[in-house]
């Protein structure tokens, strides 16, 4: 929770200017204590829906121990689902029609699985627009992953995500280059991140859209905040990751690949996996080709105990410092983004 500056102690003053959150008496005065609604718009393939759903709920859980959060997943009808995904997505699901009713403080759009660049081939490509348009207009921030992150800047900033020429797999080594942005209270100047993804929007592209940039990378921006500084906030790799997501799906690459659905054995992700680990993956690719093990053999749960996670707590300081800012700021009434007063081109006041 933010601190109150009720004196004139210059210290509240250093610490604000540092990216400290700290409301004035008045402001904290105003503020309306209640629950936060927060939206999921939940785009990822059936293997990773309900994993998808856990990592953001349990990020969003770990955020704040005294605020109460009611969470509220919906996808788009547009996505081709299986059976068992479509069963759990009509049972526990909300529909956006039921969304936009009923309103929301906050909304997290996951990345989507899509492989080539055009987004507008993506059978959800209108449907993930109406989302976004109405999320503008009436929820207090949203925060995209991954494919959403490309969406936003080709829907609102006409930027167009490039191919890499291959996929961008791993884990990596990440900087802030903006400490005095209320996200980054803190947070570690260096953290690692997940990537996972086969497209980008460079960093001169985010630039030019006027997007501002708070951790950069050797892969490309991470972090970036729309115009205002709060109303859109953009990953473009994968924090929500637990520790075995990327071993999990490097299991489906095999899956893939078995199916003959990608042309070659899958490599390794980068920086993820001990030496040890790819000496035992790489025995057991010898094996399973020359058909003496199957995929039942994989060694998930012996490779699982060598995994390190050194992006979490990071990505928790993160997420509970976004849930704070829209928390200071948006109305006592859930249809409505802000508080009155609060000016939506600069809802912190860091202009």
């Amino acid at each position: 929770m933010p601190l109150i500056a009720h004196t004139n102690l210059p210290s509240f003053e250093r610490l604000k200017a540092e990216g400290e959150i700290v409301l004035s008496k008045d402001r904290a005065n105003h503020q309306v204590i209640r629950e936060l609604h927060i939206g999921l718009l939940n785009m990822m393939p059936d293997a990773a829906l309900e994993a998808t759903e856990r990592q953001f709920f349990r990020l969003i859980g770990h955020s704040n121990q005294i605020a109460q959060f009611y969470l509220h997943p919906f996808t788009l009808p547009s996505i081709e689902r299986g059976e068992k995904a479509s069963a759990h997505i009509n049972e526990h699901y909300q529909t956006f029609e039921a969304i936009k009713a009923q309103g929301l403080d906050a909304l997290i759009i996951t990345g989507a699985h899509m492989e080539q660049a055009d987004l507008q081939q993506a059978p959800f490509y209108e449907q993930l627009k109406e989302v976004l348009d109405w999320s503008y207009e009436h929820v207090t921030s949203t925060l995209c992953s991954c494919l959403a992150t490309h969406a936003v800047m080709e829907f609102k900033y006409g930027q167009k995500r490039r191919a890499m020429g291959s996929k961008c797999w791993g884990v990596f080594e990440h900087q802030i280059t903006d400490r005095t942005h209320p996200l980054m209270s803190g947070v570690n100047t260096g953290f690692n991140v997940p990537h996972s993804r086969f497209n980008e929007i460079t960093k001169g592209q985010f630039k030019t859209a006027g997007v501002h940039i708070l951790v950069d990378s050797s892969v490309g921006a991470h972090l970036c905040v729309s115009e205002d500084l709060l109303r859109i906030v953009f990953f473009q790799g994968h924090p929500e990751y637990d520790t075995i997501s990327l071993l999990k799906e490097y299991k489906r690459e095999i899956m893939a690949y078995l199916s003959n659905s990608r042309d070659s054995y899958p490599p390794f992700p980068q920086h993820y996996l001990t030496e040890q680990s790819k000496a035992i993956l790489n025995e057991y690719q010898t094996r399973l080709l020359s058909g003496e093990f199957s995929l039942q053999d994989f060694p998930e749960a012996l490779i699982t105990k060598t995994l390190n996670n050194t992006w979490h707590d990071a990505t928790s300081a993160i997420i509970n410092n976004w849930i704070g800012c829209v928390y200071q700021v948006t109305h006592e009434e859930v249809d409505k983004p802000f508080m009155d007063g609060i000016n939506p081109n600069d809802p912190l006041n860091l202009k």
